[in-house]
């Protein structure tokens, strides 16, 4: 057997893994490169959410930066909102569309029936994932719950709102927009009613409610929030169970009036002055918002039976502000006075309620129902 120099040897010992490497790299352009499949691949599309504004102080304005409290309601356009949160873009696809620009304590009846007809139009529409609504803090848990009641549709709505002007420092109107249309934009929203998005929590239209006034966090829900939003991502930990949008009853369609509903405080001292004052005026039920249990003076009682008596109905809520929870026949009789009672709904969403149920029936055991269900 003939042996190779050493030198030689060497030499080919050192060519064999250049001639492994060439093989390799030979062999690697004849393979598909991972990073170019990636880049022709279709890319997912954005939900597309359709901002309405109406008003509030989320499009509010104040002489400086120092004024959070003091400021100027429903002065920004709905454009100049979407494009002081340009990083929507990275979220959905938006459009924004001026239905109102009032302060929301001015809201009617009217106002609500016609943000509902809009909402409801839009909702039927294939183009339109969710629907954000900004409005104004002081009615806008009403405007919630009445939205919840008469949208038929699964799909996410949100109201909101801010507690700060977009001039002034720390504002949280930007971030609660970001939210809202993150909440819009996911499908995991659907079929949860209309939500309330402030303060990175996310609420349910029907429990939540305004608790504070000039504080960041001013909404609550006595039951707690139905989840939160970190960066742009929902995260849910509870489900509403009462009825509501798709599962509701009730439907924009057919409401083409809301039905008078007045509320009456009651207090120490309390007279039946404002109760007979409205029904004179034409209410066809008194939401009586009484001290604990939803009480009832013994110097209002006679007047609110006698009042039931020519066809009002008398609604028992509780004006306790956070869990005010009305039992039947505790402190009063309501079924020898053929009252009802408003549950654990707060009096201002109480008369939503009613304003809608009265649209369809009269009746006193129908209405004690649907205070129950919803």
């Amino acid at each position: 057997m003939k042996t190779l120099p050493a030198s030689t040897a060497r030499r080919s010992l050192l060519a064999a893994p250049l001639l492994f490497l060439t093989l390799s790299l030979n062999l690697s352009l004849l393979q598909p490169a991972p990073a170019l499949a990636r880049d022709t691949a279709p890319a997912a599309r954005l939900a597309n959410v359709v901002i309405l504004a109406t008003g509030g102080t989320i499009a509010g304005a104040g002489a400086g930066t120092a004024n959070s409290a003091t400021y100027q309601a429903a002065k920004v356009p709905v454009e100049q909102l979407v494009a002081g949160v340009p990083e929507l873009k990275d979220i959905a696809s938006v459009r924004g569309e001026q239905v109102f620009q009032i302060a929301s304590e001015s809201f009617t009846d009217e106002h609500l029936l016609q943000l509902g007809r809009r909402v409801a139009e839009l909702a039927r529409q294939d183009d339109v994932d969710g629907i954000v609504i900004t409005h104004g803090t002081d009615t806008l848990e009403e405007t919630a719950f009445f939205l919840n009641l008469v949208i038929p549709s699964d799909k996410p709505i949100v109201v909101v709102g801010s507690m700060r002007p977009g001039t002034a420092m720390s504002a949280d109107g930007t971030l609660n927009l970001y939210d809202a249309v993150a909440v819009a934009a996911s499908p995991d929203a659907r079929g949860k009613g209309v939500l309330v998005t402030m303060n990175d929590e996310i609420h349910s239209g029907r429990d939540v409610m305004k608790a504070v006034n000039i504080r960041p966090d001013a909404f609550r829900s006595a039951w707690g929030p139905l989840g939160m939003v970190v960066e742009g991502k929902p995260y849910w930990f509870r489900l509403p169970a009462k009825r509501h949008t798709s599962g509701s009853e009730f439907d924009i369609a057919r409401i083409s009036a809301l039905a008078p509903v007045e509320i009456a405080y009651g207090y120490g001292n309390v007279t039946p002055t404002a109760y007979q004052a409205f029904a004179a005026g034409g209410a066809r039920a008194i939401v009586h918002a009484g001290t604990g249990n939803g009480s009832v003076s013994n110097r209002v009682a006679p007047a609110l039976q006698a009042l039931r008596g020519q066809g009002v109905h008398i609604i028992r809520s509780s004006r306790v502000t956070a869990g005010g929870f009305v039992l039947r026949n505790a402190e009063q009789p309501d079924d020898k006075n053929d009252w009802v009672v408003a549950h654990d709904l707060n009096p201002q969403k109480a008369r939503i309620l009613a304003a809608v149920a009265l649209t369809r029936s009269n009746d006193s055991k129908e209405l004690q129902r649907v205070f129950w269900e919803y």
